[in-house]
């Protein structure tokens, strides 16, 4: 499967998740977990269409910006949904994934704009 197939899936998830949160959310706290989630893997799916686009060789950092958006948006669901509060532990690393996802996109940026 391409990077853009798996970018658009997410986005699609992103939208559903918005999308329950907005209108099935069983409280103001989930509704706000599953927006945050929403908002995180969208904005990423996007940005790993362009990058993928914008950038030869980017399949590393964007790979590792659609995982980082996957796991920090899956325990923000997890828990609108019901799973324990320790969940929100792991949204975190998901973040740092996404962090280092853009820095080594941004390292690729620099490499080929220099050369």
């Amino acid at each position: 499967m391409t990077m853009a197939f798996w970018a658009a899936l997410s986005a699609a998830l992103a939208v559903a998740a918005g999308a329950f949160g907005a209108h099935g959310a069983a409280s103001p706290q989930a509704a706000d977990w599953l927006r945050t989630g929403a908002h995180y893997q969208l904005v990423h799916a996007v940005a790993v269409l362009a990058l993928v686009q914008a950038l030869p060789g980017a399949r590393g950092p964007a790979g590792l910006l659609l995982a980082g958006a996957a796991l920090f948006a899956a325990t923000l669901y997890a828990m609108a949904l019901g799973a324990p509060r320790w969940f929100g532990a792991i949204t975190p690393v998901g973040g740092l994934m996404l962090i280092a996802g853009w820095l080594w996109a941004a390292a690729l940026f620099w490499r080929t704009t220099r050369a």
